[in-house]
């Protein structure tokens, strides 16, 4: 079957993901028809698009409508049927069997879905929906961060998977990874679990110190506290939640949603989508603007002034070095630095490098899978770059050192020789900043 995607049809226009999705598809110059429960968040839907957009030009090519009088239209005109409801599977379903019953028969249906399985999804829909159906996991927010999972179902055609894949790099310009129907995927799956371990270690370390100690300088765009309030604790806890039932690997405790976290949760504590309440940091008006900080021991917030301290000396030094540009040697400070803080640090860094290589073979094909969604999904040094400036065999015996897991792929990288990452026109010192 010749195919295209001249139309698209989002469900859940309103949400931060299926306005976002709308800027990607309306700027490649698709025809894009943006439901929602009512036309009041429909509107809204399309005015967090064009803000994000910077640019009401997106006007002409967007629709809106409401699932109630236009869903039968959009859904039976659109060539590729784009889900990002809430993350939530009887709500998805009912929808599915809606679209089911709608869809042309060329029509692609796709979940925007962090981490539910693909396949549960389509559980039940006829042989034309589940062919036609997969997962495409964009990143939030699209308007910036290129990754993209793209994640197949045993029944997903297979010409199907090779057409999206080279329609949204080609297209829509962004960095793909297939990935394995397997819980939170790849990037989610081991991105939060850094992100839990951080939250775990805040009361008996400090969020300001653990800001301060898995910050840039360890290759990521943002520290993991303050990833966490960006992303919501709400959403936060439904992937960890997620992984720590359905994975049973050597980090399935790094997935326990911590018991302070729970209770700030249920009183209304989200991170920046409730910025009255909070999540790690809080920012305050008056009387006048300042910045408040969690103290996970007390559940209570402090001023971040009445925190600040310097950082230790191999944090120091790793900036000095990141600023000159020489990354080998600031994760080689890293490696070498002694203390408790150094310890903290190091063990969440290299467990970041081993949990993500341990999962080629289960999630993912390669080393260069799991490099290009971290890279791109999640802006933070890939796996395979920190394997490159160091070494793999300093990796391996670091691992051993700190009694966690050697991956086979980083063994068979070392037996190779060569590089490991391998993104062309990429420079590993864009993921490292002081």
């Amino acid at each position: 079957m010749i195919r295209d995607i001249r139309k698209v049809a989002i469900l859940g226009a309103n949400g931060a993901m299926g306005s976002g999705a709308a800027v990607v598809f309306a700027s490649a110059g698709l025809d894009v028809v943006m439901l929602a429960r009512d036309m009041q968040k429909a509107e809204r839907g399309r005015e967090r698009a064009e803000k994000m957009a910077k640019s009401d030009a997106l006007r002409r090519h967007i629709e809106l409508g409401t699932y109630d009088d236009d869903l039968d239209d959009a859904v039976a005109e659109a060539d590729l049927v784009f889900e990002a409801l809430a993350e939530d599977l009887s709500i998805k379903q009912g929808f599915f069997r809606k679209v089911d019953r709608l869809r042309a028969p060329h029509a692609i249906v796709a979940t925007v879905s962090s981490g539910l399985s693909i396949a549960a999804m389509a559980q039940g829909r006829t042989e034309g929906f589940r062919r036609n159906f997969l997962g495409i996991h964009l990143f939030n927010p699209p308007t910036v961060i290129v990754g993209c999972e793209l994640v197949p179902h045993e029944e997903t055609d297979p010409a199907v998977v090779r057409f999206v894949e080279d329609f949204f790099e080609r297209k829509l310009g962004r960095k793909m990874v297939r990935t394995m129907d397997s819980p939170a995927f790849a990037g989610n799956r081991i991105g939060f679990k850094v992100l839990n371990e951080a939250a775990q270690l805040a009361p008996e370390h400090g969020v300001g110190v653990l800001e301060m100690l898995i910050g840039p300088h360890t290759g990521r765009a943002m520290p993991p506290l303050s990833t966490i309030d960006f992303v919501g604790w709400d959403v936060h806890k439904a992937i960890v939640d997620n992984l720590r039932e359905h994975t049973k690997d050597e980090a399935n405790a790094a997935f326990v949603f911590p018991s302070y976290m729970a209770d700030l949760l249920s009183r209304g504590h989200m991170g920046e989508k409730t910025p009255e309440k909070g999540g790690f940091f809080r920012k305050v008006k008056s009387p006048q603007a300042e910045l408040l900080v969690l103290d996970p021991e007390r559940a209570a917030y402090v001023p971040a002034r009445n925190l600040r301290r310097d950082p230790p000396a191999f944090v120091q030094r790793m900036r000095e070095l990141i600023r000159e540009g020489r990354y080998r040697e600031a994760l080689r400070v890293l490696m070498d630095a002694k203390g408790h803080e150094a310890e903290v640090t190091r063990r969440i860094v290299l467990g970041y490098v081993g949990y993500a290589l341990g999962r080629v073979g289960e999630v993912v094909d390669s080393i260069a899978d799991v490099d290009r969604i971290m890279a791109f999904g999640f802006n933070w040094a890939p796996p395979g770059a920190i394997v490159d400036l160091l070494g793999p065999k300093e990796i391996i015996e670091a691992l051993r050192r700190a009694n966690m897991p050697v991956p086979a792929s980083l063994v068979r990288a070392e037996s190779q020789g060569g590089k490991v990452f391998n993104e062309p026109n990429v420079d590993v010192g864009r993921f490292f900043h002081a």
